[in-house]
């Protein structure tokens, strides 16, 4: 199977998602953050930077999980931006951090 090169869009919102992770993180080493999801802390460490743009969808999942995100957050935050006119607008990040700090986190059961 022949991977596609990632769009700009991809590598965006990777980027994107990066940010939220890491403002989630806030407080939380990103070595016990990455020991909790069960992924390496140079695996969290390229998420966040944006140079694994498209992680895997466990890694996200178990991510969010030790965040206490919840997963339609992520994806409503990360497509939100991708919607708007200049997806890589640096002023665009803080009001979306700020629209994610006020989403509901998720519940645990």
């Amino acid at each position: 199977m022949v991977r596609e090169p990632l769009t700009p869009a991809d590598r965006a919102r990777g980027e994107r998602l990066g940010r939220l992770l890491r403002q989630a993180r806030a407080g939380r080493s990103l070595l016990d953050v990455a020991g909790a999801a069960g992924i390496s802390a140079e695996t969290l460490r390229k998420i966040e930077t944006g140079r694994i743009p498209t992680p895997a969808f466990f890694t996200v999942s178990s991510l969010a999980d030790v965040l206490g995100l919840s997963l339609d957050v992520l994806v409503t935050a990360t497509e939100q931006a991708s919607n708007s006119h200049r997806l890589d607008s640096p002023e665009r990040t803080p009001a979306t951090l700020r629209k994610l700090s006020h989403l509901p986190r998720r519940e645990d059961p």
